[in-house]
């Protein structure tokens, strides 16, 4: 059974029990308002179960709701407040509006009663408002808000015996339940808001979005992030991205995307789909890398050991060089992993491509460059000379 079921039949459970503990606790004292709020506890009951049932059919999809019905969870959070705003009326009814004066026996047995109901209400509705939020089901927040305002009324109710119990004129039962009923309001608006802006599609909140972000960033082939929406529905998330990627393979670029779509699954709660467009980069500008030896003009016959890297910065069109950047490579002195080390420091300078001396071919370097979209090109040319003259006498690809 699903996690939030299970939670929606536990309070099931409780509101029966809580029913049949004021409905007892009324008989016994005599108490019209433990009576009155048994019957606003069966109104619970029916809330729990229709919460129950909101789940349990959220989670179907069908040829009519391909998306799922995950929305009943929010249409049940609607119909969760309707009931709120009935129990803040039931209180003023019952209690605001109460012309005579509270007369119950055994006042004793009943206060300790209504405080083990109101430690009890209070129990559920924290451990349900904890699991409901770890579960992001927006009706199971809803209950166990709608819960804790109930604890709220026994409160009243208390506060009435007490006052009987001592005799006091004020009435501080009224005074209480004004507070308690703009509370009541309050949680009500906000389960409200919750709900509606889930109904017309808001945006999924700007941290999560961050956090897939920063997630889809990590992938060293996605060089642009066009776009990022993502909307809620019930407790699930959709999310669309649209990249750029640095893959010309359309097989490759189905793979990386497969990946992220399984990295923001596995990191992000409740995510339902995700859905990726890419496209291609297209530069204006190719970045080769050159290994060289020490004298600067020949290739090295080490990557990960060349002292020094040229970048020929050379304009798409046209083939024209536009830049030579000369690098010292401070990771050749490492004892291992240096080619690995270096093929990560060039992708960093936007290399996407380097010309070597012999293939490297299932060797790390290779894997490091072909994992980001850049490429390895053996050549038997060896001088800095000779590869300038072939990459900008080539004519450009169509």
């Amino acid at each position: 059974m699903d996690p939030a079921e299970r939670i929606a039949l536990y309070s099931i459970a409780v509101n029966l029990s809580l029913v049949i503990g004021k409905y007892g606790l009324a008989v016994f004292s005599g108490s019209l308002a433990l009576r009155a709020d048994a019957i606003h506890s069966c109104a619970d009951i029916v809330s729990a179960a229709s919460i129950w049932a909101g789940i349990r059919i959220s989670r179907r999809k069908t040829r009519l709701f391909p998306y799922g019905l995950y929305k009943v969870e929010n249409l049940m959070a609607l119909f969760t407040v309707g009931l709120l705003a009935l129990g803040g009326y039931e209180i003023v009814h019952s209690v605001l509006t109460e012309t005579g004066r509270l007369r119950p026996t055994h006042l004793p047995v009943a206060m300790a009663g209504v405080v083990l109901i109101i430690a009890i209400t209070l129990a559920f509705s924290r451990f349900e408002l904890k699991k409901g939020s770890e579960l992001g089901s927006p009706s199971l927040v809803a209950d166990a808000r709608h819960i804790g305002t109930d604890m709220f009324s026994a409160a009243i109710i208390l506060v009435g015996l007490i006052g009987e119990y001592f005799r006091i004129k004020f009435p501080l039962d009224k005074v209480v339940a004004l507070v308690i009923v703009v509370f009541i309001a309050w949680v009500g608006i906000k389960i409200a808001l919750d709900a509606i802006r889930v109904l017309l599609d808001a945006s999924v909140d700007f941290s999560t979005l961050n956090d897939i972000r920063e997630l889809i960033l990590e992938n060293p082939e996605v060089v642009k992030i066009k776009s990022l929406t993502g909307r809620n529905s019930g407790r699930f998330k959709f999310i669309e991205a649209e990249l750029a990627l640095k893959i010309k393979d359309f097989q490759k670029a189905h793979l990386v995307t497969g990946r992220i779509e399984a990295q923001i699954k596995a990191k992000i709660a409740h995510v339902d789909r995700v859905l990726i467009h890419y496209e291609p980069v297209v530069k204006d500008t190719l970045t080769c890398a050159l290994p060289l030896a020490e004298d600067r003009q020949t290739l090295s016959e080490h990557f990960g050991e060349a002292p020094y890297f040229l970048l020929l910065i050379i304009r798409a069109n046209d083939r024209k060089l536009l830049e030579e950047r000369l690098l010292v490579n401070t990771f050749s002195h490492l004892s291992k992993g240096k080619g690995i080390k270096v093929a990560e420091w060039l992708l960093g300078q936007g290399v996407d491509e380097a010309m070597v001396p012999k293939s490297f071919a299932h060797k790390g370097p290779y894997y490091v460059f072909a994992d980001a979209g850049a490429e390895m090109h053996p050549t038997e040319m060896r001088t800095v000379a000779e590869i300038k003259t072939s990459l900008t006498a080539e004519a450009p690809n169509p």
